[in-house]
């Protein structure tokens, strides 16, 4: 590290204002940023000082992340070996089954070891695609605006694989990334300023613009031809028989998006987000009890015709994206309430909607992304009415002192 501490001060001066390279400064300094804390202080008060500062959040963030990364390479390997294993002749169509054979892996489900090497050769290359398209949007915008390349999108730029399926074509990640990145978060100014997760507004534009390939009710498991319904869109469906258990479901050995199905997995992020502090647990519990809430009325009214109001809330827990959108997404400090009190109300708002677009339309089985952008919107209006009332108390204390 020395070394390359040298090297990078050696180079400074050439993107220093005067420099051949001025105008390539930012692109220098999001790579020095990325490997080396910046050693500049404040000089005069006052000071500030806090052990956390943006890119210690981040990196924690990225660290919460772990675990469902993790998952998301066993249970896609697990997913399409199982399905591998089931059949009479193995497809050779993608060129990671043709890897997997060339290594003479095999397509074992009970082998940890295939499960990881094939759920590696569909999540990385995704990541990949994510990191070099938006990373170039992020350094384009630092550019023209000339400022800082804020490390902020380390995370988005692992959320939005995590909540892909294993099989989207890797044109439609480009593609969806840029939409987040350029329309979700720039447009609005940059890091700070976006209203809207970005992650989940590449999510959606997607789910939206290509159905066929990224629909809510057909999740693809990583095998060419293949498709299986998730465990939502069976029970949406009378005609599917749910295929999976709630222990299953609880681990995550189930068809879906990369790294939603694990609720294991978000509950260990969800501890390191709130030990830190990062996270704010208000709006993970009202999330909670808004959905619990919501979905025993519906199993009290009860339907002839729709079987969704049967599902329980314990269901509601570990499918689709519930968790790991009432971890990871929810709690972004950016788009979520900012008031102590607008965290409950902006929670149980996303927990009241989530029940909601599952149960009474089905065509969108899948409504955690869809609930929290909703909440995501209403935010600001949520603060606003508590940030107005507390003006008026205290207004109300100095005309009453």
């Amino acid at each position: 590290m020395k070394r390359l501490r040298y090297f990078l001060d050696k180079q400074e001066r050439h993107f220093r204002k005067g420099g051949k390279l001025e105008s390539l400064y930012y692109l220098y300094e999001v790579i020095d940023s990325f490997f080396f804390t910046t050693d500049k202080v404040t000089r005069r008060a006052s000071f500030i000082r806090d052990a956390m500062d943006l890119k210690r959040m981040m990196l924690t963030v990225v660290i919460s992340l772990i675990p469902a990364v993790i998952m998301a390479l066993y249970n896609t390997g697990l997913q399409a070996n199982l399905t591998l294993a089931g059949l009479s002749s193995i497809p050779t169509g993608s060129w990671q089954q043709q890897f997997m054979s060339w290594l003479g892996i095999g397509f074992n489900p009970h082998s940890i070891f295939a499960n990881f090497v094939h759920g590696s050769l569909y999540f990385f290359p995704v990541y990949i695609v994510t990191l070099a398209v938006g990373g170039f949007w992020e350094v384009l915008f630092a550019v023209i605006r000339k400022h800082e390349v804020n490390e902020g999108f380390f995370v988005t730029s692992l959320l939005f694989p995590l909540i892909l399926p294993p099989t989207i074509p890797y044109w439609q990640v480009a593609l969806g990334i840029t939409f987040g990145v350029v329309i979700g978060k720039e447009v609005f100014g940059g890091v700070g300023m976006n209203i809207l997760n970005p992650a989940l507004v590449g999510r959606v534009f997607l789910f939206f613009a290509y159905p066929a390939q990224i629909s809510g009710d057909k999740v693809w498991v990583a095998v060419d031809g293949v498709s299986r319904a998730t465990p939502l869109a069976q029970f949406a469906d009378p005609l599917l028989q749910l295929a999976v258990t709630w222990k299953d479901a609880f681990i995550g050995f189930i068809p879906g998006s990369m790294g939603e199905t694990s609720v294991i997995a978000c509950i260990l992020g969800a501890v390191i987000l709130l030990v830190t502090g990062i996270g704010s647990g208000r709006i993970m519990l009202s999330i909670l009890i808004g959905m619990i809430s919501t979905s025993l009325f519906l199993n009290w009214i009860g339907s002839d015709t729709n079987p969704m109001f049967q599902v329980t809330p314990m269901w509601h827990l570990v499918l689709g994206g519930f968790a790991f959108g009432t971890v990871f997404m929810a709690t972004d400090p950016v788009t979520a309430a900012m008031t102590e009190a607008g965290k409950y109300i902006y929670g149980l708002l996303i927990g009241f909607l989530v029940v909601l677009i599952r149960v009474i339309n089905p065509a969108f089985p899948e409504g955690m992304m869809l609930a929290i952008l909703f909440g995501n919107v209403f935010s600001p209006i949520i603060d606003k009415i508590f940030i107005n009332a507390n003006i008026k108390r205290r207004l109300a204390r100095n005309v009453n002192g």
